[in-house]
């Protein structure tokens, strides 16, 4: 007698669930902040484009989103580092650190723009 309960040659070669496949996977606080920094930059641009006396305070409350969307970026790119450098992949944390380092750059000239543009906004 044979026995019918073996499986197709395709059944066994797929990848059952919870076992890890090959390939990079995104996270989602990645994901998250991809669409965090997305959508400030589009408000920030839709702000700029208005023409009415709601324009400063639209920027200035803009600014303080972007500033908000990367300081985020900065303190994942951080983390990131350090476990790139806990892995050994020297040149990946390299590569994170000057990401963060420009979103922490970033960071400053946001909230340094909201601040002058809450001025503005108060003075007028």
């Amino acid at each position: 007698m044979t026995d019918r309960r073996t499986t197709s040659p395709s059944a066994a070669a797929a990848p059952t669930r919870g076992t890890p496949t090959s390939g990079r996977r995104i996270s989602p606080g990645l994901v998250f902040l991809a669409v965090a920094l997305i959508a400030s930059v589009v408000y920030v641009g839709y702000a700029i484009t208005v023409r009415d006396a709601a324009q400063i305070p639209l920027l200035a409350s803009g600014a303080v989103v972007l500033g908000i969307a990367f300081a985020a970026l900065t303190v994942y790119c951080f983390g990131a580092v350090l476990r790139a450098g806990r892995e050994g992949r020297g040149g990946w944390a390299v590569l994170l650190a000057f990401v963060g380092g420009g979103a922490a750059i970033a960071t400053a000239g946001s909230f340094a723009a909201a601040v002058i543009l809450f001025q503005l906004a108060a003075a007028g």
